[in-house]
């Protein structure tokens, strides 16, 4: 059964919430937020509450779980959705919810409109699961890392032109901003680690399942952070290095979890079949 009306719903909740935040921008900047953050986080949480209910819906099977390229990405929206509102919370960065929270609702509506006709079936323990789970959460805050990146870029590139006013001026200095893109580069990193780590020790038959390209990109993209994150400690990369190997990072990511299912999917009608 499709919910499709709920998923409409969900997403004018989202974009609601990213108005109110926008709304800052051009008015008294964070000081608009503060005075309405019991507003906007009800709206929020009601939006991932929804979002909640929905994505169990279509995930969740009698006996397996359906992890199709859009229920994946609508789950990863659930996550994103999760640290916007978060930073609604860390001071200066209240904002970055304007882009993450209709990407949210977009993810769900496109699993709704878009519904899986294959089942992807999980036969697993927990160990599984929580290479999943890590998988899944690293890879949302490393969507978040780069349009914090994107965020620093487009900032950059204003100062350098010496055109510092308008609606960015709302943003935090860039020093702070590149402080937080580490941050959310650090947990990524770790989180990337332990599932890679649990990825090779109890996912079998990486042929017959189709995982190989996955893992040769997911190893890519984690020895990307790796060299940026050396570079930060060894060499202190900052400014368009940072920016660069974090785009390039995400790229590699994004094309290890989304490009080998939407090929197998999408194209060559197949399933997954992940089996402990």
């Amino acid at each position: 059964m499709r919910f499709t009306s709920l998923a409409v719903i969900d997403l004018i909740l989202y974009c609601a919430a990213a108005l109110a935040l926008l709304l800052a921008f051009f008015k008294r900047g964070p000081a608009f937020i503060r005075e309405r953050k019991g507003f906007v986080g009800s709206v929020i949480v009601a939006a991932i509450l929804l979002h909640t209910l929905l994505l169990y819906a279509l995930i969740f099977t009698p006996h397996s779980m359906d992890l199709g390229i859009f229920n994946t990405a609508s789950l990863v929206g659930w996550l994103v959705a999760l640290i916007a509102l978060a930073t609604l919370f860390k001071p200066h960065f209240e904002n970055l919810g304007v882009v993450l929270l209709p990407l949210a609702g977009l993810s769900i509506l496109l699993a709704e409109i878009y519904p899986s006709d294959r089942l992807m079936v999980i036969e697993s323990d927990w160990p599984l699961d929580a290479h999943i789970v890590l998988s899944l959460i690293a890879y949302s805050l490393l969507t978040v890392a780069a349009l914090q990146a994107i965020l620093m870029a487009v900032q950059e590139r204003r100062l350098q032109r010496r055109m510092p006013g308008g609606v960015w001026s709302a943003l935090p200095p860039l020093q702070l901003m590149e402080r937080f893109l580490f941050q959310l580069i650090i947990a990524g990193f770790i989180l990337l680690t332990l599932a890679l780590f649990a990825g090779f020790i109890f996912v079998h038959n990486f042929m017959a399942q189709h995982l190989v390209h996955k893992t040769v990109l997911s190893v890519l993209a984690w020895l990307v952070f790796a060299v940026l994150l050396w570079g930060r400690w060894r060499f202190g990369w900052r400014g368009r290095t940072a920016i660069r190997w974090t785009l390039g990072g995400f790229v590699v990511l994004m094309l290890a979890y989304f490009g080998s299912k939407a090929v197998l999917e999408l194209i060559l009608g197949r399933h997954w079949n992940l089996m402990s």
